[in-house]
């Protein structure tokens, strides 16, 4: 069977209670209580990119720990942290790991199940997208970027892939080349607000393109302070 949401969390009545509410809003869910259970079932299963959902203290092992382990058998897999701090370097950690999303508890349900809900129709257009045929490209000067394969193709014809959400941040820029992209814009359409721990997690995002592009002699991504970024193309 394929899963919508995959939950790690250790608090039996939490844990409870957000399975069955996801399960009565048409979500499937499979739950786990400790890491180890389910890096075990995750290493064993394909679970088609659906979103995990992380309890930073878990029993058995840190929760970054786990998504980090997780990432290694799937570096696209989208998944977001549930935890009882609010430390700034706690919620730096875990989205420079890649998390999409980062709650803190306790939260309303319904705030839970909407977020949810966004990102699973968010990596689902992307799923459908990349089922079409489409050997087209996007050239960006001396780079080639195949946005439904998600890769780009470097001068020296190197390789290299994209996560979906690198590809995402990639197709706003992409679409303005030369010009300002607002950082609030992107924030809003990839992220749906535009609070600080989310600008936190896209200029991780950003820096990992930039440093991507280091590979090319005429594109570059260029901050313009207090305002967004340039995809400039000599």
């Amino acid at each position: 069977m394929l899963y919508d949401i995959v939950i790690i969390e250790d608090e039996t009545d939490l844990g409870n209670v957000i399975s069955e509410y996801l399960k009565l809003r048409g979500f499937s869910v499979l739950w786990f209580k400790t890491a180890i259970e389910a890096l075990d079932y995750y290493g064993k299963n394909q679970l088609d990119n659906k979103l995990v959902i992380v309890d930073v203290q878990l029993p058995d092992m840190n929760g970054f720990d786990l998504a980090s382990e997780m990432i290694k058998i799937n570096p696209d897999q989208p998944f977001f942290f549930l935890t009882a701090h609010n430390e700034k370097q706690d919620r730096l950690r875990g989205l420079k790991i890649g998390a999409i999303d980062y709650i803190s508890k306790p939260f309303e349900i319904e705030e839970l199940v909407l977020r949810i809900g966004n990102v699973i129709n968010r990596f689902s257009n992307s799923a459908k997208a990349q089922s079409v045929p489409n050997p087209g490209f996007i050239t960006i000067g001396d780079v080639r970027y195949h946005k439904d394969q998600l890769f780009v193709r470097m001068p020296d014809s190197r390789e290299i892939s994209l996560t979906v959400r690198e590809s995402e941040v990639l197709d706003r820029l992409a679409g303005n080349i030369n010009r300002v992209v607002k950082k609030k814009d992107i924030l809003l359409a990839l992220w749906g607000n535009d609070d600080y721990f989310n600008g936190k997690s896209l200029e991780v995002f950003i820096s990992r393109l930039r440093r991507l592009f280091k590979l090319s002699e005429q594109v570059s991504i260029e901050n313009v302070y207090g305002l967004g970024y340039i995809l400039k193309v000599k």
